[in-house]
């Protein structure tokens, strides 16, 4: 077990993007995802089931209720999330205002069961209408083709909100097959003209989590600035949160 944990130990020790079994695509338990924590050394994660809009997602009690959940276990802490669906190109999500309360961090994404790719003048509007709502710390896989985007409009947006935009580790493997080249062009982008990235797993099995590998190497082969990756350190995201009017979380105090 020691070799083990050893072995799987991960770049960056924060994920900000993972799904439990309350999205019913998804397969672990938030305790299962406590465990993975542990043994690969993440210090800080945020649990993101989807939007209660989308056909699988919980109920909107699932997140009013999140404060139930220990934020430590075995000096792994938890962030109170959610990924939540841009409903239209008013930028409006399906995470309301009651919901949000109860939350740490927002996650929004087009989600095509919600939001049925528009065309790129459409996307990009809908797009930056959520970024300029306030209501929203990251994007979600900007980089899917379905949704062609003006990227330099999306980045320019997203540097002068203070919102990240995420690069999703599993847009490289099996999810929005073609999301590359799109990604690239994004992280450039940000590394050229300012702004965050945030790096997300999109784990829908705990055994992913804080699986980076495919962004990671993408990031560097660009020359992508590590100070302007919100995964490391933890206090780095906290700070940002706290940046967007989150108070600071005091079992954290030492993240």
């Amino acid at each position: 077990m020691l070799n083990r944990r050893k072995e799987s130990r991960v770049i960056y020790p924060v994920d900000l993007h993972a799904h439990t079994v309350a999205s019913t695509h998804a397969y672990s338990t938030v305790r299962e995802y406590f465990t993975e924590a542990a043994e690969k050394g993440i210090t800080l994660f945020a649990i993101t089931d989807h939007g209660p809009e989308m056909a699988d997602g919980p109920h909107p009690w699932h997140f009013a209720n999140m404060p139930v959940l220990p934020r430590m276990i075995n000096g792994a802490g938890l962030l109170y999330g959610i990924e939540a669906n841009i409903k239209n190109q008013a930028g409006e999500t399906d995470c309301t205002d009651k919901m949000a309360q109860q939350l740490d961090i927002i996650l929004a994404g087009f989600h095509e069961p919600v939001l049925q790719p528009q065309g790129q003048a459409a996307n990009t509007e809908a797009m930056i209408a959520t970024i300029r709502s306030g209501k929203v710390q990251i994007i979600t896989h900007p980089g899917n083709p379905k949704y062609p985007l003006d990227i330099h409009a999306v980045v320019q947006a997203a540097k002068e909100c203070n919102v990240a935009l995420e690069m999703n580790n599993s847009s490289f493997l099996h999810s929005r097959a073609g999301s590359e080249k799109n990604c690239r062009a994004i992280a450039e982008a940000v590394r050229d003209h300012g702004g965050w990235i945030s790096l997300g797993s999109d784990s829908h099995y705990a055994g992913y989590l804080g699986n980076f590998k495919r962004v990671v190497t993408m990031l560097r082969e660009i020359e992508f600035p590590e100070a302007r990756t919100l995964n490391a350190p933890p206090r780095r995201v906290l700070d940002f949160l706290e940046s967007h009017g989150r108070p600071p979380i005091p079992e954290f105090a030492g993240l």
